[in-house]
């Protein structure tokens, strides 16, 4: 059954109760916390504050699916930084009771246009090796906690090709977040991107961030404004049978001029109403 889920990345200083409420509204019973100081999973929280977060959200009804940690997996530097910064997220995940946190790949790139893959400034398999080296040295302490660390389709890995290639390598258990956007921006078709995907899609190891905007401008409209594939996306993975984790990232903290989440949110359920009649609630 499809879980809707929304990010707080779409509700910038809107107190939590506000947004619960936006989401009790439309029926979305997940919410995806981003992991940045002055939200309201902030990363200084000492355990008893994330205890008291855990149980705002659940009294209201709602699951936390994900926790959008800023870990740049792949990027340059000396292994043990990230390898903490990874640790604390899946320690934050584990009491706000989220199964999963979002990892970014995040190695150096040139600069490039938006629709071009990046190139990266390193050999491509000395960070994808470096990238699965650290994944790999935290799965087992992910493992005991119950928290899936999955990487994003994002910056320097945009494609489903770019995440599979790093998961392959990595030991232990690693998922996956499919952001609508990005593989797609730089020329990757859906299909390509699910058969890259799959073993993590079809396995309860994956969660997909939803989004639309009218490129070339970047600014988020309400779903079906845009012309971002949704319509084919909804389609493919309604026929693949997926079934995990549709998160809504409504990207306001980055544009202030976009609508209010509450706006964005109902035209994410009629979207999710085309595709999962009834499924979901």
């Amino acid at each position: 059954m499809i879980t809707p889920s929304a990010s707080t990345l779409g509700a910038p200083e809107i107190p939590l109760s506000v947004v619960l409420g936006w989401l009790q509204d439309v029926s979305f019973t997940g919410l995806e916390l981003r992991l940045a100081p002055g939200e309201a999973a902030d990363p200084a929280l000492s355990p008893s504050a994330r205890e008291s977060l855990r149980q705002e959200i659940e009294a209201a009804g709602v699951a936390v699916t994900s926790v959008a940690s800023y870990v740049k997996v792949a990027a340059a530097g000396d292994d043990e930084a990230v390898i903490a910064e990874l640790i604390h997220a899946l320690d934050f995940a584990k009491d706000v009771g989220a199964p999963m946190i979002r990892i970014f790949p995040g190695a150096g790139t040139l600069p490039g246009s938006f629709t071009s893959p990046p190139v990266l400034v390193e050999p491509r398999d000395e960070v994808d090796e470096r990238a699965a080296r650290r994944l790999s040295s935290i799965t087992g302490y992910a493992e005991s906690l119950g928290v899936l660390p999955a990487l994003e389709t994002h910056d320097s890995h945009p494609t489903g090709a770019d995440i599979s290639r790093i998961l392959e390598k990595a030991e232990g258990n690693v998922g996956v977040v499919w952001d609508v956007l990005h593989p797609w921006r730089t020329g990757e078709p859906l299909e390509a991107t699910w058969t890259a995907l799959e073993p993590w899609m079809t396995s309860n190891r994956a969660n997909v961030q939803i989004k639309d905007a009218a490129l070339p401008a970047s600014t988020p409209v309400p779903l079906g404004e845009g012309n971002l594939p949704l319509e084919d996306f909804g389609r493919l993975l309604g026929t693949k049978g997926y079934d995990g984790t549709i998160t809504l990232e409504w990207e306001k903290a980055w544009h202030p001029e976009a609508a209010r989440l509450d706006v964005a949110l109902k035209s994410a359920r009629t979207w999710l109403d085309r595709y999962w009649p009834g499924g979901d609630r």
